[in-house]
């Protein structure tokens, strides 16, 4: 049973058990509707208590039901129907409540939290707004600019900040038992939020919210909705603010941004071992780092915020030395920006330890490389780890583009070997590419997978090949974008273009970012296997012979002068039209949707061929990997699903025609072909 419902007393208790969460689906809108029933014919009641079964007051609306038409009884009816009941409603709140969570208890007459809960209203974080009172009713409980703090933003606020803001009336470790112990007078005086004035207007705010939302969340619609119906709460009846708000739910649900955002959500919930991985995995309590630089120090420091033990190796004394700083950079930024206690700092500098010394790590169950990116280093630090190790510990490579088979291959035994691919900053960025090896065992792949799952990153299943999923699509990106550069575009128009898409950054700014002098060793390293008949775009490689490495140097692609600001560089403009006229090419002049298109289908493609070769299992593995690790802006779905949105018949006919101009470049992957001649959307084609 969804609710249940228990008289105690002169209580009727109504408790939400739909696990794991709670999330308020038909069969906990039909219990909440009986049990409103029941409330109007029960006699003696003094109140009902409304809370949550397990660790979940109730953790929002049921997402996967938005894809279908609404179906009755509706949630905003039910809140209704609680705020205007005789008998006041007292929401216990045990556990998170978030969404329709958030607006039940806003019903509620009186509201008692646990300590430590979340309590919020992420609509926006899946393309909608609260569509059962959440805008209208928070700001007249605690303010105009404290609920534009919360909705537009999505970010639930703890219990302790919710008793400060007003959200909630009390704290208890016991919220049931409070609530069933409190006196009637204190209900009878109790205001429901429907009878309290509107806000006013805080023209301020609203403007503070507009530019947060266009920086943080730029082109995404669901904020900006919020704000205004959020703004116009002191202009309309509650009535009028309620029925408008429920407009802007259903339009948002069905829109293409929500849809999007869904599918991001239900892919990150299902990321986790492929189906008949059930070898059990290897230790992980103490996790042995190779190399303390940035990488290394970031994936320490995610292992010691998981509670883990870690043992950091570097190669002498300096390099303790400079691994010991690293990861105490990150450890005081985290304490300087409050995501952890002095004592957290303590902790994690506890259960670390930096030696040179192997030995030291002697009893991990996992050691994690992140050394230089070279097979001969590679190779010594696996022989290595295999002297001191016990030769059951599982030993993983960080790396992001070499041969994890060949890396394997320096061990006695290769299945033990899994790729651990991180990205930087690894502490932060959510996704980990687990690399499966030719030899790979099923305990070192089952060792990976609990790994992120401890560390709560977002895993995705690789084969073995250049660059894997996400480094072989940004490969062909930047290759696409050199292209347009070349003939006929300027680094900042290609990256404007793409910013407008929804990226973060473009290729060249993002380049600036990481360092020049990266993707020129690993073109380096390709020259021996490239393919002669292939377009070389010389423009970087230049670039590095002048200095030009980026952001560490001062100048990249664009120059970066004392205040910090980048700036267009007419050098790099020149050097674009240098190589131009070398290679006897006539420049185009591209729009703006040209670039995007070009560089898009150039992802899309390879991507595609990525998922037929089977170094991505699915589409929805490449959706992952391009949203986690690489900007791809979520409230479009990923790479696969905007490709989907397009269209592939259309994808197909733009390849073609970009096949004429260059059949090596553009050569068609045949999964397209495949889609776009059986009408399969590449969501669901599979290798046969």
């Amino acid at each position: 049973m969804a609710v249940s419902c228990r008289r105690e007393g002169t209580a009727l208790i109504v408790t939400l058990d739909n696990p794991p969460v709670n999330a308020i689906g038909l069969a906990v809108r039909e219990g909440l509707a009986a049990a409103l029933e029941r409330a109007g014919t029960e006699e003696a009641l003094s109140r009902v208590v409304l809370t949550g079964a397990g660790r979940a007051f109730a953790a929002g609306g049921d997402a996967r039901e938005f894809d279908a038409p609404a179906v009755a009884p509706h949630l905003n009816d039910i809140v209704a129907g609680i705020e205007a009941c005789e008998v006041p409603w007292v929401a216990a709140i045990n556990g998170v409540a978030l969404g329709g969570g958030c607006e039940l208890a806003l019903a509620c007459r009186y509201r008692i939290a646990a300590p430590g809960v979340q309590i919020g209203l992420p609509e926006v974080t899946l393309g909608v707004v609260p569509g059962s009172g959440g805008t209208q009713r928070l700001p007249r409980l605690i303010g105009m600019a404290a609920a534009l703090d919360m909705i537009p933003t999505g970010k639930p606020v703890s219990a302790e900040k919710a008793e400060a803001l007003g959200l909630v009336d009390g704290l208890a470790e016991d919220p049931l038992a409070v609530a069933l112990g409190l006196d009637v007078g204190t209900l009878a005086l109790a205001t429901p939020v429907c009878d309290l004035p509107a806000p006013e207007m805080d023209a301020e705010a609203v403007e503070a919210a507009q530019a947060q939302a266009a920086r943080k969340m730029p082109q995404q619609v669901a904020p900006l909705t919020a704000i205004a119906l959020i703004a116009s709460t002191p202009a309309v009846t509650l009535a009028e603010g309620l029925a408008e708000e429920r407009t802007a739910f259903l339009t948002l649900r069905a829109d293409s941004q929500a849809r999007a955002l869904r599918h991001v959500f239900f892919a990150e919930r299902g990321a986790k071992a492929p189906e008949g991985l059930d070898a059990a995995p290897g230790d992980t309590g103490h996790v042995a780092v190779v190399g303390g630089g940035t990488m290394g120090a970031g994936i320490a420091y995610a292992c010691l915020n998981a509670g883990l033990r870690v043992t950091l190796l570097e190669t002498d004394a300096d390099g303790v030395a400079r691994a010991e700083a690293n990861v105490g950079k990150i450890v005081e930024a985290s304490l300087k920006r409050g995501l952890i206690s002095a004592a957290g700092a303590e902790e994690r500098r506890a259960g670390l330890a930096v030696t040179s010394d192997y030995a030291a790590a002697a009893g991990a169950g996992l050691a994690i490389e992140a050394a230089f990116e070279s097979m001969e280093v590679k190779r010594e630090v696996f022989g290595r780890l295999q002297a001191a190790l016990a030769p059951d510990a599982v030993l993983a490579s960080n790396t992001s583009y070499l041969d994890l088979n060949e890396i394997a291959r320096s061990v006695d035994d290769p299945s033990r070997v899994v790729g651990l691919h991180f990205f930087a900053p690894a502490h932060i960025m959510k996704l980990l590419e687990i690399v499966k090896g030719e030899a790979t065992s099923d305990r070192a792949l089952a060792t990976g997978f609990e790994l992120a799952k401890t560390l709560r990153k977002v895993p995705v299943l690789a084969g073995v090949c250049d660059g894997f999923i996400g480094n072989r699509i940004l490969a062909r990106y930047r290759e696409a974008a050199d292209t347009v550069l070349m003939d006929g575009s300027t680094p900042w128009e290609i990256d404007e273009a793409m910013v407008d898409f929804g990226y973060a950054m473009g290729p060249y700014e993002a380049q600036d970012l990481s360092g020049l002098d990266i993707a020129h060793a690993n073109r380096r390293r390709q020259d021996a296997t490239r393919d002669p008949a292939r377009r070389y775009i010389p423009i970087a490689d230049r670039m590095v012979e002048l200095g030009k490495l980026g952001r560490k140097t001062g100048a990249g692609w664009y120059r970066y002068p004392g205040g910090g600001g980048k700036v267009e560089d007419p050098i790099v403009a020149d050097l674009a039209l240098e190589e131009a006229h070398f290679a006897g090419i006539a420049r185009v002049d591209y729009a703006p949707d040209e670039i995007r298109e070009r560089l898009l289908l150039a992802m899309i493609n390879e991507a595609a061929d990525i998922l037929g070769e089977g170094i991505a299992a699915s589409a929805r593995d490449i959706d992952l990997v391009t949203v986690f690790g690489y900007g791809f802006p979520r409230w479009r779905g990923g790479l696969m699903w905007y490709a989907d949105e397009w269209g592939v018949p259309e994808i197909v006919a733009k390849l073609k025609a970009l096949a004429e101009e260059d059949p090596v470049a553009w050569k068609m992957s045949p999964v397209l072909q495949d889609c776009a001649a059986t009408g399969t959307p590449l969501a669901e084609w599979r290798r046969a």
